[in-house]
């Protein structure tokens, strides 16, 4: 079922297991906008989650390209044909309306290219909300044993390159947002800008 963070804002949980757990983000509004797409195979349970809600898609934006966010791609398109955004260097065989990279506004967001996970990752920042969809930039500190409600680096299992997604976070402080959204492990829902500036200019940090 969905989940509603903020005022139409939904976490669409397509796929648990054990140890993880896989999502789509929905913003509801003038145009519904879905934020990644899960698996090819989640298409049928992400559709059940917006027939509850009574919302079709009419945009669709990619944080990068990995099988959990971009996999469900072709199979959304094919059932509500909404606008796609993918980001530029993500491969894939779905239909693409648009491509976009660092800096760009869509809608309400604005892409923020956050390298070291994948090298075309970006998060996507709603400052009018104060919502940040993180992407896997960074997972919820409870992914590895620490309290939720704040955040940890993805490590080098999880990254291509794990000291370049470190040095990359840098570039999401010059936004405000009161949630981080993630993918991995618990949202933060509080003060989530300041959290994330805490991790980045960490005390005794070599400047």
């Amino acid at each position: 079922m969905p989940t509603e963070i903020a005022p139409d804002v939904y976490d669409i949980t397509v796929k648990t297991s054990p140890d993880a757990r896989y999502r789509v983000y929905l913003f509801d509004g003038e145009t519904p906008t879905l934020v990644d797409t899960g698996f090819e195979d989640t298409v049928d349970t992400l559709a059940d989650a917006l027939d509850d809600l009574g919302v079709v898609p009419e945009r669709v934006l990619i944080t990068h390209g990995d099988p959990d966010h971009i996999g469900g791609l072709a199979g959304v398109v094919e059932r509500y044909s909404p606008e796609t955004w993918v980001p530029e260097g993500v491969e894939t065989d779905a239909a693409v309306d648009h491509r976009y990279g660092d800096g760009d506004s869509i809608g309400p967001f604005r892409a923020v290219h956050v390298p070291g996970h994948t090298p075309a990752h970006h998060a996507l920042v709603d400052e009018g909300r104060g919502i940040a969809v993180l992407g896997d930039a960074v997972f919820g500190a409870d992914t590895r044993g620490l309290p939720a409600g704040y955040f940890v680096l993805p490590t080098a299992f999880f990254s291509a390159d794990v000291a370049a997604a470190d040095e990359h976070l840098d570039r999401l402080l010059d936004y405000e947002f009161e949630t981080g959204l993630v993918y991995h492990g618990s949202n933060v829902t509080e003060d989530a800008s300041e959290k994330l500036a805490t991790f980045v200019d960490f005390a005794g940090k070599p400047s």
